[in-house]
């Protein structure tokens, strides 16, 4: 008989990810595949089953000493139930991943939010290592969030939070994917930023984002925007604003939480670190009661893709040893 080893996942937006991790979370094996392009939740998840599968082959483990599979889900899911609420990127919605994935395997399946599980990877084995309390902010496409206590990952009873791209911020402002108008992702995310970026492209404002990528909003990354920041006024002015309004709005949530530690992360984050921190604590300064401008610290997320694959596998160790103790 092998060793006991613990699967976790990230369904991404464009990619999926699967890492085998024996009991002291080295990783033994990886896999990574496409989430674009199947068609429907049945395709989707046999891509899910295949992606597994390769990673287990990959780490040379049998099937038999697999332990649990974590998998890391974006947007709403059921923590108690396994179900994914709802992924507009995907077009899913109500789908019975733990149960359907935990008949494949034979084994327990714990379903947790992606951001949740990445910011408790970043909580066991990163930049949250060591406080009570953390509270993760990824500026992406949208805007991500969740939140450590004590070891927990705070969530709602049957269904998880911290939807922090979500809170209203600017009245009758842009409208964002989920369709609410002036919400902190419709203002601060590297998408609402790259359309506006685009915009002044095209107006002629922002010559060097039309010589490296044109005005295709699809073609303005996190890279293209930290390269033109160097730049062009316009860009900086653009991304300042931005994310100081990002500052603000998390210095609500420490009004709130007053979390030990704010780990931020994500490809905007990664793309101009110094730039981004200088920002978000400008906006963060500007609305802070006195009384909280020193309690918490502020620091970059370490670990990258491999936060939530490993958050995921150690948060579904977590939830069975609970039940275990129970």
């Amino acid at each position: 008989m092998g060793k006991p080893y613990w699967v976790g996942f990230d369904l991404g937006g464009t990619k999926m990810l699967a890492a085998v991790y024996d009991n002291q979370y080295q990783c033994l094996g990886r896999e990574r595949k496409k989430t674009k392009g199947f068609q429907g939740e049945k395709s989707g998840l046999e891509r899910i089953v295949k992606c597994i599968y390769d990673a287990i082959e990959e780490s040379n483990q049998s099937l038999g000493d697999l332990q649990a599979i974590g998998i890391g889900c974006p947007g709403p899911i059921d923590p108690q139930k396994g179900v994914l609420l709802q992924a507009p990127n995907l077009g899913w919605k109500n789908v019975t991943i733990a149960d359907d994935l935990s008949k494949e395997f034979k084994k327990p399946v714990v379903l947790v939010n992606d951001v949740d599980a990445g910011v408790y990877g970043e909580y066991r084995f990163g930049a949250g290592k060591g406080v009570n309390s953390l509270l993760g902010v990824f500026p992406g496409t949208g805007i991500g969030g969740g939140f450590i206590h004590e070891g927990e990952i705070f969530q709602g009873a049957n269904i998880s939070c911290m939807e922090i791209g979500h809170i209203p911020t600017v009245p009758n402002g842009p409208i964002a994917s989920a369709g609410l108008r002036g919400s902190l992702e419709a203002v601060s995310s590297r998408l609402a930023i790259a359309s506006l970026v685009s915009q002044a492209a095209y107006r002629g404002q922002a010559p060097s984002v039309v010589e490296s990528t044109g005005t295709d909003l699809a073609d303005i990354r996190s890279g293209t925007l930290a390269d033109a920041l160097k730049n062009e006024p316009i860009v900086k002015e653009i991304i300042g604003q931005a994310i100081i309004q990002l500052g603000k709005s998390i210095a609500g949530f420490v009004h709130i939480l007053a979390p030990q530690r704010i780990i931020l992360g994500g490809g905007l984050i990664e793309a101009m670190p110094e730039f981004m921190m200088k920002k978000i604590e400008e906006g963060m300064d500007e609305w802070l009661l006195p009384a909280y401008r020193d309690v918490c610290e502020i620091a970059v997320a370490k670990l990258g893709d491999d936060a939530s694959v490993q958050g995921a596998a150690a948060w579904a160790r977590h939830v069975l040893d609970k039940k275990k103790d129970q």
